[in-house]
């Protein structure tokens, strides 16, 4: 075994890595508490966002790795789901201990693997992870596992062997969303990360080994979504599904479930609306906006992408949003002064520009950006920030998600109309209001139909729950809510 020598922070003894022409090379699956090799022969390789260069490779897995892994996790069950609150809180600080240690290194492994800019991806991509470790305990400590209801003792017991589907735009926070309250209910779990994003996640299931947590009860098996995915959606031996990413593999993900019966959670898409009330701050206001909507390059399901502004004030809208979106300078991640990184793919490159595009031939109006690479930025899967103004709510950039750095300012002549157009949508994940009256805008935040509501720029809270209405999805993450989707409930009927 030899360790590799990139990136820098990475060089930790115990990493298992081998070196090739500096690549970071993961041969193995990790099953069972061990690192064993996939049942196929193919690999995927793993693509330097900002370079455009292969900067590792993975096993492809097969359904035979799922089986293994689903039977290692099956096993695992019945001894894991009896251990007791304080065990399961000890492995929880455990790993929350370790993420804090090696926060660093995960942070560059995805800022060359998504494109966030290193700090905020050290800050925030993986700062999040460890708070939602970190908070487990405490809310293991407190919750109602049973509760006396007549002379019925009803019971919540964990679920059984979850799988754990995630994407790659906030790749070890997703899977972390997941991984902690099933640990944290006594479930054992098989996680598929996203082909795209998949090195941080084994870097996660090395934490995990090495905060003692016993084998089966976290197997990762790495691959494509069409093979791995639907391998564990159809296993008849896992008991429930929790799936993050596109609507329409969602809806995928939900039919095959249905055919063993078996719960599925769903984070999905999104198309939030900001809605900017007469009386706010609007420079306070768009400000904030557009940098909710441009964070993570705008690879957020929950992105404000929508600012809808009374059209007595769309041209100070509009000039405070220009200024605000170039004041996001692109470049390399790693470059001081970078506040916006390239696109996770090119694939995704292509998209965000189709919808840019779009966008022109529909008749929005283009305030700043395009569909061309920023200047000096040919190489690497870069796009402009992009805001258009005057967008209809039936063109398309109005409807769909975009999934890129790219703010559309919709004008409203009162309330209701904002109203109306924030809930025309086939999406209900996040949102905001801002107004002078805070009483006013929680008014207005309480007719929106979405799972979640910023006022006036409130901080997002990771003990709160995070999901949505319509096609964003069901179920809910984070806080106890999160630990209730884990969870099943039993009734003991006792006697008088």
């Amino acid at each position: 075994m030899v360790i590799v020598h990139w990136p820098r922070n990475l060089r930790r003894e115990g990493y298992i890595y081998t070196m090739s022409d500096a690549l970071i090379i993961r041969d193995k699956l990790y099953i069972g508490g061990k690192w064993v090799a996939s049942s196929g022969s193919e690999t995927t390789d793993v693509i330097n966002s900002t370079t455009e260069e292969v900067m590792g490779r993975t096993p492809r897995g097969t359904a035979e790795d799922v089986n293994r892994a689903v039977q290692a996790a099956k096993e695992a069950f019945a001894t894991w789901s009896q251990t007791s609150v304080a065990e399961r809180s000890a492995y929880l600080q455990k790993v929350a201990d370790l993420l804090v240690e090696r926060q660093d290194a995960i942070g560059e492994v995805i800022a060359h693997e998504v494109g966030m800019p290193i700090r905020l991806a050290q800050k925030i991509q993986v700062g999040q992870p460890i708070a939602t470790f970190s908070a487990r305990p405490a809310i293991l400590a407190d919750f109602p596992f049973e509760e006396r209801i007549g002379n019925s003792l009803v019971v919540r017991e964990p679920i059984g062997v979850v799988a754990l589907i995630t994407p790659w735009n906030w790749p070890i926070n997703q899977i972390v969303c997941k991984a902690a309250p099933a640990i944290a209910a006594g479930c054992t779990m098989v996680l598929k990360p996203s082909e795209v994003t998949p090195l941080n996640a084994l870097l996660f299931a090395e934490i995990l080994d090495a905060a003692g947590v016993p084998p089966g009860v976290f197997n990762l098996v790495s691959g494509k979504g069409s093979v791995v995915g639907e391998a564990i959606a159809l296993h008849p031996d896992v008991d429930m599904i929790s799936f993050t990413g596109s609507t329409n593999a969602g809806r995928r993900v939900s039919e095959l479930a249905s055919r063993t019966v078996k719960p599925v959670a769903l984070e999905l898409g999104g198309k939030s609306a900001n809605i900017l009330l007469e009386d706010a701050d609007f420079e306070t206001a768009v400000r904030d906006g557009v940098g909710k909507c441009f964070l993570n390059s705008g690879q957020t399901c929950s992105a404000l992408t929508r600012m809808l502004v009374p059209q007595s004030k769309l041209a100070e809208v509009e000039e405070i949003a220009k200024r605000s979106a170039e004041w996001f300078m692109p470049g390399d991640p790693f470059t001081k002064g970078t506040r916006l990184g390239p696109l996770v793919s090119a694939e995704q490159q292509q998209t965000v520009s189709g919808y840019i595009r779009k966008g022109q031939q529909e008749g929005a109006r283009l305030v700043t950006g395009g569909a061309e690479p920023p200047a000096g930025l040919e190489k690497g899967y870069f796009v402009q920030p992009t805001v258009f103004s005057d967008v209809k709510g039936d063109m398309t950039i109005a409807q769909e998600e975009i999934f890129g750095p790219v703010l559309v300012i919709m004008p409203y002549e009162d309330e209701e109309d904002a109203i109306r157009i924030a809930n025309e949508s086939i999406y209900g994940l996040a949102g905001g209001v801002w107004s002078a009256d805070k009483d006013h805008a929680m008014r207005v935040a309480r007719r929106l139909r979405t799972g979640q509501v910023e006022i006036n720029g409130g901080a997002f809270n990771m003990l709160a729950p995070f999901g949505g209405y319509k096609q964003s999805g069901h179920g809910r993450e984070l806080g106890r809510y999160g630990l209730d989707e884990f969870l099943t409930v039993k009734s003991l009927q006792l006697p008088e």
